[in-house]
């Protein structure tokens, strides 16, 4: 079962708990003249979102797609969201486009942005911001929405567990802790730690986000640019020592 909550004006979070492995898939739906999807959920998840969509909107209606970077749970939907919905348009990064998306998932060709190329939905802005590498895959860009002061974060405070949808209390803690596990597992390095995460985690804090909503976990209120500051230090403790 999918679940709605509203994080922002006329911004819904989706989200599907998966016992199996510990953890929240969201989606982020943005209700304007054209309706935007962030995130599709991997295939299996697409009859369960599709529903929570239909709560909010024609699903048929949708009009963009959007997504971090090439990965199951950024895009592996994409094509059945975009047979659903005739004028649904993939946004996402030069590289996402021409090294993947289109020859894998997509039933008609994305459209790629520049960096620091604007979205208008009707009311409301978005702003496409390259960060390769960042949360990973060399292709990946994030979503700013300029009105409300919402970033879209992919992976970036990644929590583990079936927590709140919002929340205005320190996540740092469960975000260090879940790449701590992560670490120790599987599916450790799963975040990479390059030259370009500092100064590019510091140029996402330089926007004063409001609200930070990331794909697995709460989403966060409060002072964003403190949160991605703190977060970077987490990272270079983590991932970043010699």
């Amino acid at each position: 079962m999918t679940s709605v909550s509203e994080i922002a004006p006329d911004l819904y979070r989706l989200s599907t708990y998966v016992p199996e492995a510990n953890l929240q898939f969201n989606q982020f739906l943005l209700r304007d003249e054209q309706p935007l999807l962030v995130h599709t959920g991997m295939r299996g998840l697409f009859p369960s979102v599709k529903e929570a969509v239909a709560r909010l909107i024609d699903p048929a209606t949708l009009r963009w797609i959007a997504f971090s970077h090439f990965e199951a749970d950024e895009c592996g939907s994409l094509r059945e969201w975009q047979t659903l919905a005739p004028k649904a348009g993939a946004l996402c990064s030069l590289v996402g486009k021409v090294v993947s998306v289109d020859d894998v998932v997509a039933a008609r060709p994305a459209q790629a942005l520049d960096d620091g190329e604007l979205i208008s939905t009707g009311k409301y802005r978005l702003r496409f911001l390259r960060t390769p590498h960042v949360p990973h895959c060399w292709e990946a860009g994030l979503f700013f929405e300029e009105t409300q002061g919402t970033l879209l974060c992919s992976d970036l405070f990644h929590q583990n567990g079936d927590v709140e949808p919002l929340t205005s209390a320190d996540v740092i803690g469960r975000a260090r802790q879940t790449l701590l596990d992560y670490e120790h597992s599987p599916l450790a390095s799963y975040m990479p730690y390059t030259r370009q995460t500092a100064p590019t985690l510091e140029r996402l804090a330089q926007l004063k986000p409001r609200t930070l909503a990331t794909m697995h976990g709460s989403t966060f209120t409060g002072n964003g640019a403190q949160a991605i500051r703190d977060l970077a230090a987490v990272l270079k403790e983590i991932l970043g020592a010699e």
